[in-house]
């Protein structure tokens, strides 16, 4: 049976780790987590005016949405399995550049798409 629901990840913190610091520690809660089976995806969605940023002429991702889902994934398969997904989930702007694909890192997938969100519902649905 397939689980949907935001969820806090905990911080993967190893033996050692101080107690009176993990106070410190900044709540990690995802948008959204879905679960299948063994397989596990975590959907973090964003909107900004430009989904990339310029950055010394090169268009690029806003580094702390990667820091961010690669952080949550990370912490949550505390076994190294890959079996943690991440995605960033962006609405589609004007730009005429738009990532949609996926990176393995870490031995986990990082995905990246954008949602035309200016369609008919059943199209949205459909992608």
């Amino acid at each position: 049976m397939a689980e949907i629901r935001s969820a806090q990840v905990k911080w993967n913190l190893s033996e050692g780790t101080e107690e009176s610091m993990v106070r410190f520690l900044p709540v990690m809660q995802t948008d959204t987590l879905l679960k299948y089976r063994d397989q596990v995806l975590i959907i973090d969605t964003k909107y900004y005016e430009k989904i990339l940023r310029d950055h010394y002429d090169k268009a690029i991702l806003h580094s702390e949405n990667l820091y961010q889902i690669f952080t949550y994934v990370k912490n949550l398969d505390v076994t190294g399995s890959g079996k943690v997904l991440g995605l960033l989930l962006y609405a589609r702007t004007d730009e005429t550049i738009s990532p949609d694909g996926s990176y393995m890192m870490g031995g986990n997938k990082i995905g990246v798409k954008t949602l035309d969100l200016n369609k008919e519902f059943r199209w949205i649905a459909a992608h």
